[in-house]
């Protein structure tokens, strides 16, 4: 076979060599040791929360080493093209601190080794196809779908492995005539690639995250260039990240099978093989079990998680919490400290992969909104409720200044509130100080009635605005001592039988009072954002209701 002919047979109209298209994608010029790193969704519906591990991982390799990360669309399955989809993967990557030094962006692509979309890249793929026909490590193969159905039911009947190999593989050494007639005849081919793996060896391969592994050599002719002339994925990937200058590809696990066509198509291309890393899918527990978390879970799409109202620093911080089991530690120690200087590291990733865990998120979220200020509450809030609850946003934005004094209560310190879990929780923590949002439904103790009356009373009688927090708090336990409550916790744990009840309980009876809740911030602050008036109204209301 004269493969230089078969070539020109095949792909007349493609003139560019290997070596027109390698000078248009020159070497990049970094500091030695900095990787290339990529994310190459295909725009095929939501951003799976699953896949903020492989993007992360990308990113910080790249960021930390001084590299760079950029993001490649593989849009070349038209058939399940979702419209909107890549428009929706870019914006909610940025949402989440990913964020791409090359590569397609809102307003086009951004980058000198571009294009970034797969389909607009066809004629580079055709070069590269073109010489791997020259070199005969490709062939056309112009099978039907009949035909190729009835190779799987002979296979299958046969109980062995499916595919286009052995004698199965009826266009692989098919003359220059046989072909040439057929094209003449104007039908379409796939172009194959001619495998000379062998299943009965293993090749050794390291990965930086499954460590080495032993896997089975391809011998598969697997398909290259779909009858359109567009590649798939396994062909453009390995052009594209050659390209690009790719150091270093992360993956899920569920590629590894597709590995050994991988490292087979890089050698037979000439192009260096990348490093790759293989993160094991995140898993859930459900009825005491572990299971993949699949498409049909509502936790994950990310956009799940906007619409419940978790901070996108809480979903960044957990993330790393899961992909690095030291990065806890690290971060309790420093906790002003951005996540970006922490010292990633893929050897502290673990190679059975990670448990999505609900009750540990909202633990993350509940510390990450604690240490916030309460500037960046309020931003976060409103940002939030425009979107979801436009009412409590032009009511949060009606005072600025009263919301943050609000949300100030127990912010600061070693030891800050932890009442927030999401921006959604916010309306009801907050909705006391609100006369349009509170409805309160008294439910006092089971105590005397009269006693609670008497203590709302002396309480209003006493208040002064200008009493510090002691000063306010003695004044309670004064109340407490003239009523038979005890005034010191101490004593009345000593002998609970001598007292009516506490100082605790008085404190209860204003607090429900004020706030309709038994659980609430530091009453003394509450009553100064809400001004003097309007708190002793408040407990007045209360105190006639009873």
């Amino acid at each position: 076979m004269d493969f230089n002919k078969l070539a020109e047979l095949l792909y007349a109209d493609v003139t560019a060599l290997p070596a027109d298209v390698e000078a248009r994608f020159p070497k990049r010029d970094l500091p030695e040791g900095a990787k290339v790193t990529r994310f190459a969704p295909s725009p095929t519906g939501f951003v799976h929360f699953g896949s903020l591990f492989p993007t992360r991982v990308s990113e910080r390799l790249a960021h930390q080493s001084g590299g760079v990360f950029f993001l490649r669309v593989e849009d070349t399955d038209a058939k399940r093209e979702v419209a909107g989809a890549e428009k929706d993967l870019i914006e909610t990557y940025s949402y989440y601190d990913i964020h791409f030094d090359e590569g397609m962006t809102l307003d086009g692509s951004k980058g000198e080794y571009g294009p970034y979309r797969q389909s607009e890249r066809k004629e580079i793929y055709q070069t590269f196809a073109k010489q791997l026909v020259r070199e005969g490590k490709a062939y056309p193969c112009f099978c039907t779908e009949e035909e190729l159905s009835a190779i799987r039911t002979e296979q299958e009947a046969l109980k062995v492995d499916p595919g286009y190999y052995g004698k199965w593989a009826i266009w692989r050494d098919a003359s220059y005539e046989a072909i040439e007639e057929k094209i003449n005849a104007g039908e379409k081919f796939v172009l194959r690639f001619r495998s000379e793996g062998s299943v009965e060896r293993k090749i050794k391969f390291t990965d930086l995250i499954k460590g080495s592994i032993e896997i089975t050599e391809n011998d598969k002719d697997h398909v290259l260039l779909k009858s359109d002339g567009i590649p798939t994925y396994h062909f453009a990937h390995a052009v594209d990240d050659h390209l690009m200058g790719t150091t270093h590809v992360v993956r899920g696990e569920e590629w590894l099978p597709s590995l050994p066509f991988h490292v087979q198509l890089f050698s037979a291309l000439g192009f260096k093989l990348p490093k790759y890393l293989h993160i094991s899918q995140l898993m859930k527990l459900e009825g005491g079990s572990k299971k993949k978390l699949s498409k049909r879970d509502n936790e994950a799409s990310l956009t799940f998680y906007k619409k419940a109202g978790y901070p996108q620093k809480s979903i960044v911080e957990y993330v790393m919490t899961l992909l690095n089991s030291n990065y806890e530690e690290w971060h309790a120690a420093n906790p002003a400290a951005s996540f970006e200087d922490f010292p990633f590291s893929v050897k502290k990733m673990s190679p059975s992969g990670c448990l999505f865990d609900f009750n540990k998120l909202n633990d993350v979220s509940k510390n990450v909104i604690s240490f916030m200020t309460a500037d960046e509450v309020f931003d976060g809030t409103v940002e939030w409720a425009e979107e979801y609850d436009p009412a409590f946003a032009s009511l949060l934005k009606a005072d600025p200044d009263y919301a943050k004094k609000i949300l100030s209560i127990g912010r600061g310190g070693k030891k800050p509130r932890k009442d927030l879990t999401l921006w959604a929780d916010v309306k009801p923590y907050v909705s006391f100080f609100y006369d349009e949002l509170f409805a309160p439904e008294l439910s006092f103790p089971d105590f005397d009635k009269e006693d609670i009356k008497k203590a709302l009373a002396a309480f209003t009688a006493s208040y002064d605005e200008n009493d510090d927090n002691n000063a306010w708090f003695n004044k309670v336990k004064e109340i407490a001592a003239s009523l038979g409550y005890a005034d010191d916790m101490k004593a009345y744990k000593a002998a609970p039988e001598q007292f009516k009840g506490s100082v605790a309980d008085i404190s209860m009876f204003i607090r429900i009072a004020l706030t309709g809740r038994t659980n609430s911030p530091d009453m003394h602050d509450i009553m100064h954002i809400m001004g003097r008036d309007r708190a002793l109204a408040r407990i007045e209301n209360a105190a006639a209701s009873l």
